[in-house]
């Protein structure tokens, strides 16, 4: 898989995002909600804790709730109200 131009300088050699961009960069923001949410399967549930541990794999930064939080803000991913299950929402778009 590649990565669009954009993520370059916020993705590493394995495919890891390595930091967030400013509340000013909301399209490189959305680039990046775009290819996490691009890991997680459509139309499988997934445990808070699952949703963590993907996105610990393809982030260094520590800061899976935040991305979890961002996912699920921005209509990438969809929870129960109690917030134990998640899941992608169809519209998530894939990085060729």
């Amino acid at each position: 898989m590649t990565n669009p131009d954009e993520l370059k300088t916020y993705v590493d050699a394995e495919g890891r995002i390595t930091n967030w961009p400013t509340k000013h960069k909301k399209r490189e923001q959305k680039l990046i909600l775009e290819y996490l949410a691009a890991k997680f399967e459509l139309g499988r549930v997934y445990t808070e804790k699952e949703v963590n541990e993907m996105l610990k794999q393809y982030h260094t930064f520590q800061d899976w709730a935040m991305l979890r939080r961002e996912l699920f803000e921005h209509g990438f991913f969809n929870r129960q109200k109690d917030g134990s299950s998640y899941w992608r929402t169809p519209k998530t778009k894939f990085f060729d």
